[in-house]
């Protein structure tokens, strides 16, 4: 099947007379597992889990005319207004994409995605660029995400890839963070359902500021695409920073 970037995904036809999805991706497929079954206990829409060992995820195949998003969005505020844990991070560390994302718990979000999520890929970034980011995470960056945050559980890697005709999730890199870390990816690259994060606002509106903290809470999943997929996604990280003024 066509979509992904890192797994080798089939759909398979069985004896039985039903179909399924076969992944066999080059982490430990029970992470992945693991993502989907706490999105499903938390009210989340996603396929069942019909199998996963160290190389292999079988998921039940799942089809439907294309949604607008709007059930899909709705859904989505009420599982991160659901959170009670007072924590951000996770009870394990997972990944994103076929990347270690460290998921160890605090209680401060600003020094949560400052320590956990923008230092560990400042490597991948060319000297100049670096100074920029770590001149940031000295003061600028944590100052500016300080505001009332609640833990949300988060998909963790929202977009229209991992989204299945606007009703269901997949591919997760669940933890809990600031529930504008996920609307901010999911409207770095577009082509979500069009009416998914509209039907979410109804629900949960942000907090004041939001539109000034988006391109800073763009920025971890920039990184990750310059260590995953080169340095062609550096006039992302370089235009938020210069959004920002940083």
């Amino acid at each position: 099947m066509a979509g992904g970037d890192i797994a080798f995904v089939r759909l398979v036809d069985t004896d039985r007379g039903d179909r399924i999805i076969v992944k066999a991706p080059p982490y430990d497929a029970r992470v992945e597992a693991d993502g989907l079954a706490a999105l499903r206990a938390a009210g989340a829409p996603v396929p069942n889990v019909l199998h996963a060992d160290e190389g292999l995820l079988v998921l039940e195949y799942l089809q439907a005319p294309e949604s607008d998003g709007t059930e899909l969005g709705r859904t989505l505020a009420a599982v991160h207004l659901a959170t009670t844990d007072n924590t951000f991070g996770w009870e394990c560390d997972n990944l994103i994409g076929a990347l270690p994302q460290v998921n160890t718990t605090a209680t401060d979000w600003p020094t949560f995605y400052v320590e956990l999520r923008m230092r560990p890929f400042l490597h991948v970034l060319p000297d100049d660029l670096r100074g920029r980011l770590e001149r940031a995470c000295a003061g600028p960056l944590p100052d500016l995400l300080d505001h009332d945050v609640r833990p949300a559980l988060v998909h963790g890697d929202l977009w229209s890839g991992n989204v299945i005709a606007g009703h269901w999730l997949i591919d997760p890199a669940v933890h809990r963070a600031d529930r504008e870390f996920e609307l901010a990816f999911a409207t770095l690259f577009g082509g979500l359902p069009p009416r998914l994060l509209d039907a979410y606002l109804d629900v949960a509106a942000l907090d004041q500021g939001w539109e000034r903290r988006r391109p800073a809470l763009q920025l971890y999943h920039l990184l990750v695409h310059v260590a995953l997929f080169g340095q062609g996604w550096l006039p992302g990280v370089v235009q938020r920073l210069d959004v920002l003024g940083w």
